[in-house]
């Protein structure tokens, strides 16, 4: 049996399949998908779930109401496939106060995930809808899963974690096409390309060519990487000039952060580690101008605690200034206890006066407040930071002025997952600051993901990214991705480095998601004509 034969065998048994069969079918698929996220980024694995995906909405057709809830029911378990060893590293942050919060761990690994599959069951659905029996039936599943995936990312203050698009991020000649649609596009070229030798199986009447669209989406896929090979030859890596970063990474437990009795042997750590010497020739801090701390250092409000601003101030050589994350207590008046506060940066000056703050506008769902906050409070539950209230969001996002560098864009934790929501178009900074705390997740594939995904901002952006997590990864990211510095996970350490100089806006800076939303609609009219175009011959 020749391989076309051999393939058509075995898709018509995909597409056939029923019952338990085809949901346990849509759940390894789903899950094999999930090798295409860091740290694996083993994308070619796709080229064979994608067209099952494909497979399974050709079948559903055989189910009533022509197809859409046997698509969707694919698309749901597909989506648990995907999303359960995805985020299977959330359920780490149960056990860092595990008397309180371990029984949750099984709702947490298990229901988030089934939340998250809703939204692939939505794009199979939708697909299904509008399903052509021609090739151009790969174009409306990435057409319906780039809709979902959207929605998934804006819904309910959005989650859009391990996005399809982020398949394409290694080799980092691929990502750069990042640059002109962004990452909703980026989904789109995913599942178009990957899904497209599903149709190999097309046979050839009335003047079909299955060979078109994989032959196609090679040739794609290599324009990407030209695209991207020539951009990074280019366009090599600038340093700004007098700019020298030095970042602490403390491999802090969990435990400690949220434990006000660890204050002072918390803050002797960072004392000592960020004068440390990196290197033969190196003299500690004072090798720096600019000193970064990751999210929430301290089991304290920093500013409250005159002694700790005194040691950052004994800390500092003059010129150079702290960049450190931080909870900060609203303003109430003296004697009122303070039940609910921000989490912020701060910028801090040799002198220990404070230069300028950022209080973080997306908070984490269950982790920094809980919806419906008061009703849930009654019930018992509390987020996993056991802030009564939940934290209080920020309200405005600008660019941190810090001396002798160029302004900084502040992001806190995942707020650098969330695309064309970083940079004003008309407030542009010169590179972005993200400080977070992976510690909750452990050694998992978690921080990589996340590092993963904020890499990816700077390439849509234009604009380098510096780095500090508290467990893992740091790094010194130049704005078309390449890493100039990095500090691995579950290591304690500093990283000395320049700051990378920004490049000038990229398309996707400067129109945001319009190139994406015109290939999704363009893609979707071509599905439409292909219906339509069935129907009347």
């Amino acid at each position: 049996m020749r391989l076309p034969d051999k393939l058509r065998a075995a898709a018509l048994a995909i597409i056939l399949t029923w019952g338990w069969k085809r949901a346990m079918l849509a759940l390894v698929a789903g899950a094999l998908s999930a090798l295409a996220m860091a740290p694996f980024n083993a994308w070619p694995v796709l080229f064979l779930t994608f067209p099952i995906a494909v497979w399974l909405i050709d079948g559903a057709a055989a189910g009533r109401a022509r197809g859409v809830p046997a698509a969707a029911l694919s698309g749901f378990w597909f989506g648990l496939g995907y999303f359960v060893p995805g985020l299977y590293w959330i359920g780490y942050a149960f056990f860092v106060d595990a008397q309180t919060f371990a029984w949750l761990t099984p709702f947490a690994v298990l229901g988030l995930p089934a939340y998250l599959a809703l939204f692939t069951a939505f794009g199979f659905a939708l697909a299904r809808l509008i399903w052509p029996r021609d090739a151009s039936r790969v174009l409306a599943l990435a057409v319906s899963l780039t809709i979902s995936e959207w929605l998934r990312g804006h819904v309910l203050t959005g989650f859009p974690w391990n996005a399809f698009g982020y398949a394409l991020s290694e080799p980092l000649a691929l990502a750069q096409t990042a640059s002109l649609v962004g990452l909703w596009g980026m989904t789109f070229l995913a599942v178009a390309i990957f899904a497209s030798p599903a149709v190999l199986i097309d046979g050839f009447s009335r003047g079909r060519r299955p060979w078109l669209a994989t032959v196609t989406a090679v040739a794609v896929l290599a324009a990407m990487l030209v695209f991207g090979a020539v951009r990074l030859s280019l366009q090599p890596t600038q340093m700004v000039a007098g700019v020298k970063l030095r970042i602490m990474q403390p491999d802090l437990q969990q435990d400690a952060k949220f434990n006000y009795a660890a204050k002072a042997a918390v803050m002797q750590k960072y004392l000592t580690l960020s004068d440390r010497a990196s290197g033969p020739h190196s003299t500690g801090v004072s090798d720096a101008n600019i000193l970064i701390w990751p999210e929430s250092a301290f089991p304290f409000f920093l500013t409250r605690e005159a002694d700790a601003m005194a040691q950052i101030a004994d800390l500092l050589p003059r010129g150079t200034v702290l960049i450190t994350g931080s909870v900060r207590a609203p303003d109430v008046p003296a004697g009122v206890r303070v039940t609910r506060a921000y989490n912020s940066i701060y910028v801090i000056d040799h002198d220990g006066s404070v230069l300028s703050i950022y209080d973080k506008l997306h908070l984490v769902p269950f982790g920094e407040y809980l919806p419906f906050q008061e009703w849930m409070e009654k019930l018992g539950f509390m987020q996993l930071t056991k802030v009564v209230g939940g934290f209080i969001p920020g309200t405005v996002r600008k660019p941190l002025d810090v001396p002798n560098a160029p302004r900084a864009l502040p992001l806190i934790c995942y707020e650098a997952i969330f695309p064309a929501n970083v940079v004003e178009r008309d407030d542009r900074p010169g590179w972005i600051i993200n400080v977070t705390n992976d510690g909750w997740f452990g050694i998992s594939t978690g921080p990589y993901q996340h590092l993963q995904q904020a890499r990816m901002r700077s390439i849509e952006e234009g604009l380098p990214m510096v780095r500090a997590a508290n467990t893992g990864i740091s790094a010194v990211i130049d704005p078309l991705g390449r890493t100039v510095a990095q500090l691995g996970l579950g290591i304690e350490g500093v990283l000395d480095a320049g700051l990378p100089a920004a490049i000038a806006p990229t398309i996707y800076a400067r129109i945001g998601n319009i190139p994406a939303a015109v290939i999704v609609f363009v893609a979707f009219a071509i599905v439409l004509w292909r219906r339509f175009a069935r129907r009347k011959t």
